[in-house]
């Protein structure tokens, strides 16, 4: 069973392995670096507990978890 981005608590690290097809955020996703292979930090998370925070590429974005679940990581 593969992990999504969505389970990463702040601090941990993986690497992206693909994403899901049904995301309608897929291209968007993939314009804003959520590629193959590309590691990705969870920097945080709000108070409420949705969106976290994402390190990838030198660049700081927050997913909701609508979003970030249809990203598989490895």
């Amino acid at each position: 069973m593969s992990r999504t981005l969505n389970v990463l608590k702040p601090g941990e690290s993986a690497r992206i392995y693909d994403i899901d097809e049904k995301s309608s955020m897929k291209r968007r996703l993939l314009d804003l670096g959520f590629t193959p292979e590309t590691e990705v930090k969870c920097t945080g998370i709000s108070p409420l507990g949705d969106p976290k925070a994402f390190l990838i590429k030198n660049t700081i974005i927050a997913l909701r978890k609508d979003d970030s679940k249809f990203v598989y990581i490895k």
